[in-house]
């Protein structure tokens, strides 16, 4: 579970009725953070910011919802619940707290009318715990109204959902929690394959997106965080099939809390491994 990586909360609001939920991923201070966007129609705030050229270089908490980008009003209700604790990126006027957004459509599955605000984002917030129960899997949070295996036909999706993972190297821990409404699907045997979209599921008007956050205890700068990105996204193309297309808005954000020191290389293999790991998680439990 992404809360075994120290300092990590984790929190949902849900609503079962309307299929839809945001999932709020709250860090310890000082958490320094990259993120990489590799699908077609992503759906982000404050990505700019994640860049390894800019000057923050650290983030206080990471937003999935629903609602597609009606549902980026869910990070206003995180930044008001951190304002009121003091938290954010020190500023003269006092701290500015640093939230990440990304979004899934899922308007499609419930009720379009309903779509995760500022109130619900800070619920969310409110239910954020440490442990294992704190994160859940399958229809819970923004994965409530995700759906996948939309790459023959948009008819033919099944549900996604939420999915989390941890994986160890000695004091090192990286773990991964991943929204799945995918295009795609996993792959069932070496014979099966190769998928290419058709008909109406071939142009950018489907609505699909992965989206997820991987933590690690190492120490790392913003290129470190931005790199094991980049390898999430990795897993996520050995989890899926198609991924990365114009209909998906697949976007990873990768965080380190530190203390622990250790090499690139093994921050970044396990960052693929728990982001496939997620994934079939997501899957398993939809």
């Amino acid at each position: 579970m992404i809360t075994e990586v120290p300092g990590v909360r984790v929190g949902h609001w849900t609503d079962e009725s309307a299929r839809t939920g945001c999932t709020v991923v709250l860090l310890p201070a000082g958490c320094v953070a990259s993120g990489e966007v590799r699908g077609g129609a992503p759906g982000t705030r404050e990505w700019a910011l994640l860049d390894p050229r800019r000057t923050v270089d650290r983030i206080d908490a990471v937003v999935l919802t629903g609602g597609s980008a009606f549902g980026l009003a869910a990070c206003d209700g995180v930044v008001r619940w951190c304002e009121e604790r003091g938290i954010g990126f020190a500023t003269r006027a006092g701290p500015v707290p640093i939230v990440v957004g990304m979004v899934i459509y899922d308007l499609g599955v419930g009720d379009p009318s309903v779509r995760p605000g500022p109130a619900e984002g800070y619920a969310a917030c409110e239910a954020a715990m440490a442990g294992s129960s704190a994160v859940g899997s399958g229809p819970v949070g923004a994965g409530c109204g995700a759906t996948l295996a939309k790459w023959r036909d948009p008819v033919a999706a099944r549900p996604g959902g939420l999915g989390s993972a941890v994986g160890r190297d000695g004091d090192v821990v990286v773990a991964a929690l991943m929204v799945v409404n995918a295009l795609g699907e996993p792959r069932t045997g070496p014979g099966d394959g190769p998928r290419v979209p058709g008909g109406a599921a071939a142009g950018a008007g489907v609505e699909a997106t992965t989206v997820g956050v991987v933590v690690t205890n190492a120490s790392l700068d913003k290129t470190g965080c931005l790199l094991v990105a980049e390898s999430g996204h990795d897993g996520l193309a050995r989890a899926l099939d198609p991924v990365h297309t114009a209909a998906d808005g697949d976007a990873i954000v990768a965080a380190a809390t530190g203390p622990v020191v250790a090499p690139l290389a093994t921050v970044r293999a396990l960052g693929a491994w728990v982001v496939e790991q997620a994934v079939a998680d997501a899957v398993r439990n939809a």
